[in-house]
């Protein structure tokens, strides 16, 4: 899996409703299907790239598949976000200080 296929992969925000979905429990594709709205081939597709990513697993449960997370490739992603994090944080403190300095000499 690579990186540009996890970011291709999460770029629909269909796809992107689909893994918050999942972040609750592992779903067949017929609860997905629901609580998406989309077709149903349209959802498989969905979840083939999702799948193909690495950013979900599949299972069969008797007739049905029931797809879940799975958490490595989100933990890369979170991993790679880190540096950028630090640096949203350092401006928001940032502001944070200026504000405070600011209704200080009010």
């Amino acid at each position: 899996m690579s990186d540009a296929a996890l970011w291709s992969a999460l770029a629909d925000p269909h796809r992107r409703a689909i893994v918050a979905l999942l972040l609750d429990r592992p779903r067949s594709v017929g609860e997905i299907v629901e609580a998406c709205g989309l077709s149903q081939p349209s959802t498989s597709k969905h979840l083939k790239v999702l799948r193909e990513s690495g950013l979900v697993r599949v299972r069969q449960d008797a007739q049905r598949r029931v797809y879940a997370l799975d958490p490595a490739p989100i933990a890369a992603l979170d991993a790679w976000l880190e540096p950028y994090r630090r640096l949203w944080n350092r401006s928001l403190d940032a502001l944070g200080r200026r504000l405070d300095a600011t209704s200080d000499d009010t």
